[in-house]
């Protein structure tokens, strides 16, 4: 059972002098509804849209663009690999559960993951740098919120560097099951 910070959460969108934003997995639309007797996999992405939007949050998005820019980034960094005669085979560092993994029980591979942050990450990273500059509003003040199926993703916001405007990428994470509880 993961830990809830669901309290985190109700805290942030009641201090009027935060920003909070949400994205979303693209699974989480696909699983939520199962929380509440819907059939497997029913695509409850309007509902669960709406149900965002009355528990305060300021702004949704869904993590699927950043999915996009991982994706791209972590092609560049191939072809740089291949050109560069960088270290081969190149593996995804999308999951941190995998990258513990790793870190852990193969650190002589370390050298074979893609440097890219995982989705969540590069969507925490847009939203505290690019959207907080075009939206005028300070990094410090917006509490970005994932909701991920994954419980290892609470354990990477807390990495080190994942932190590209000073400030944690992502702040609070949780799971489909702590979505539905809220």
């Amino acid at each position: 059972v993961e830990k809830d910070d669901t309290d985190k959460i109700w805290a942030a969108l009641a201090d009027p002098d935060k920003h909070v934003v949400v994205q979303t997995a693209p699974s989480i639309r696909a699983t939520l509804g199962e929380c509440f007797g819907m059939p497997i996999g029913t695509n409850v992405e309007g509902k669960m849209v709406a149900a965002l939007r009355r528990l305060g949050f300021d702004k949704i998005f869904d993590t699927d663009f950043a999915a996009d820019l991982t994706i791209v980034e972590e092609a560049n960094e191939l072809v740089e690999r291949i050109k560069n005669g960088g270290t081969l085979p190149m593996i995804t560092s999308c999951s941190p559960g995998w990258v513990k993994f790793c870190e852990y029980y193969y650190p002589d591979m370390l050298a074979h993951l893609s440097t890219c942050k995982s989705p969540q990450q590069m969507a925490g990273a847009v939203i505290k740098t690019y959207y907080a500059d075009k939206m005028g509003i300070d990094p410090k003040d917006i509490v970005s919120v994932s909701v991920m199926p994954c419980t290892a993703k609470k354990f990477e916001i807390g990495r080190e560097d994942q932190s590209a405007a000073g400030v944690p990428d992502v702040d609070i994470a949780i799971t489909t099951r702590e979505l539905s509880r809220m």
